[in-house]
């Protein structure tokens, strides 16, 4: 008689769950949207699903929240120059320097519209902004290519619509539209033209810099 509760519960445990809905929330805005007052942090997204779980950094208080940081970087702790293997899932820790993962960019981007906001600030502390009414990139098959679009001026300069239509690249795989390879020339990975107007995942560099 004593083991009967025991089979019970067992047996609840499953109808229990099978009622609890969870929380899965495709990128900041998701979370943002659940409550308006939670503040910017680390939080878990699911770009693609149950299965793809990572890591972000959440921005809820610039133009209204709800920001997923897909690239962050603050202090030149993290080596950027890496292999596609690894922009293709991603590096880096959230709380600090990271590269999301052009898989995971791709699942938060493949459905709906998403605008862009580049901020950058200097070693004076003075900041710049540029904003894009839409933003995606395509699928591996199709080398990431990133299309971008709507540009808005904060303050910098349209870096990106240069390299708007073109495939990601890094110095083991060579997509761009040049003879030379551009990551190893600019020791960076992007979406290189021929080869860029922006390289934001190139060098970190201390203090003035000729940039030639």
């Amino acid at each position: 008689m004593m083991k009967i509760p025991s089979v019970l519960l067992l047996l609840l445990a499953p109808m229990l769950a099978s009622c609890f809905v969870r929380f899965m929330p495709e990128d900041c805005m998701d979370i943002h949207n659940q409550d308006k007052e939670i503040q910017s942090g680390v939080f878990t997204i699911y770009p693609s699903g149950s299965t793809s779980a990572v890591e972000v950094y959440c921005d809820m208080e610039t133009d209204g929240g709800g920001w997923t940081v897909f690239q962050r970087r603050m202090d030149g702790s993290e080596n950027f120059y890496r292999p596609w293997s690894e922009y293709k899932s991603g590096f880096g820790r959230a709380s600090g320097e990271y590269w999301l993962g052009l898989e995971n960019i791709y699942g938060m981007t493949r459905g709906g519209r998403h605008e862009l906001r580049v901020d950058m600030e200097d070693f004076d502390k003075r900041r710049a902004n540029a904003r894009y009414s839409s933003f995606s990139i395509d699928a591996e098959c199709d080398g990431y290519a990133l299309h971008v679009t709507g540009f808005r001026n904060g303050g910098a300069n349209d870096g990106l619509s240069y390299h708007n239509g073109r495939k990601f690249f890094t110095f083991d795989k060579d997509q761009d539209s040049w003879g030379d390879n551009c990551a190893q020339k600019y020791l960076g990975a992007f979406w290189y033209n021929a080869c860029h107007q922006a390289n934001s995942n190139g060098v970190y560099l201390w203090g003035a810099h000729d940039h030639g």
